[in-house]
């Protein structure tokens, strides 16, 4: 089975919600940090939201903070990102990663420290 997989994504207009999932797979052990990135056309790519598995501590990009919530389910070996009132820039590809690493505070959204990434899913925001 693949690592991760993304699901959810889709077209809203801009204030729309959106849910997006990510399964991760049973195979997958001791991870230590889950993570959302997003890439739009012509920017690189950054973190949007990252949770600490044990304290489930959440860390949030200041451009999504009061808007997005991170969340996992164990239960179901689940991660997921609700997103409210959304905007246009909030267009991209979205990406789960995972890591077993332990990261430092000032590195959870650096992309090399994560180990497993998902295969993306579009979300468009329109005005």
């Amino acid at each position: 089975q693949v690592p991760l997989v993304e699901s959810g994504g889709g077209s809203v207009q801009a204030g729309g919600s959106l849910t997006l999932s990510c399964t991760i797979s049973r195979y997958m052990s001791d991870i230590k940090r889950l993570a959302w990135f997003r890439q739009a056309p012509g920017r690189e790519r950054e973190g949007v939201a990252s949770i600490n598995t044990v304290r489930t501590l959440p860390t949030y990009a200041d451009s999504v903070k009061g808007r997005f919530t991170i969340s996992q389910d164990n239960a179901n070996n689940m991660l997921y990102l609700q997103m409210n009132d959304l905007k246009p820039e909030d267009t991209a590809i979205y990406y789960c990663a995972a890591t077993s690493k332990i990261l430092l505070s000032s590195l959870v959204f650096s992309s090399s420290g994560y180990t497993y990434w998902g295969q993306g899913t579009q979300v468009t925001v329109s005005s």
